[in-house]
């Protein structure tokens, strides 16, 4: 005993499949379904951290707060982690009007 359990079709003998994991999800992800990666998640979201597990969430828009990493390395410290600004903007300094320090914002802006 102790070997894998067959079904049995016709003269051929397959073995059973394992199912997959209740939690591992079987259509992409929508925003707060628990991921892995990105490529777990619908178009538009990203797998990011939320507290210790990782959760889609939506890529960044125009305008958004963004989070600009100064080291390599640092993304993986944070415990709420945002999406990469969508395709087509960067994460930059935003621009204000006052001092140039005013604001130490990121905001995801057109390239």
């Amino acid at each position: 005993h102790g070997a894998a359990e067959l079904d049995e079709i016709g003269t051929e003998v397959l073995p059973r499949r394992t199912p997959a994991p209740a939690w591992l999800p079987t259509a992409k992800g929508e925003e707060g379904d628990f991921c892995l990666r990105s490529s777990d998640c619908a178009a538009g979201l990203c797998c990011a951290r939320h507290f210790w597990s990782k959760i889609c969430k939506p890529v960044l828009r125009e305008g958004q707060v963004c989070t600009r990493h100064r080291r390599k390395g640092t993304h993986g410290l944070e415990i709420f982690q945002r999406c990469q600004c969508a395709e087509g903007l960067a994460c930059r300094l935003q621009r204000e009007h006052g001092p140039t320090d005013a604001s130490r914002l990121h905001t995801c802006q057109r390239h």
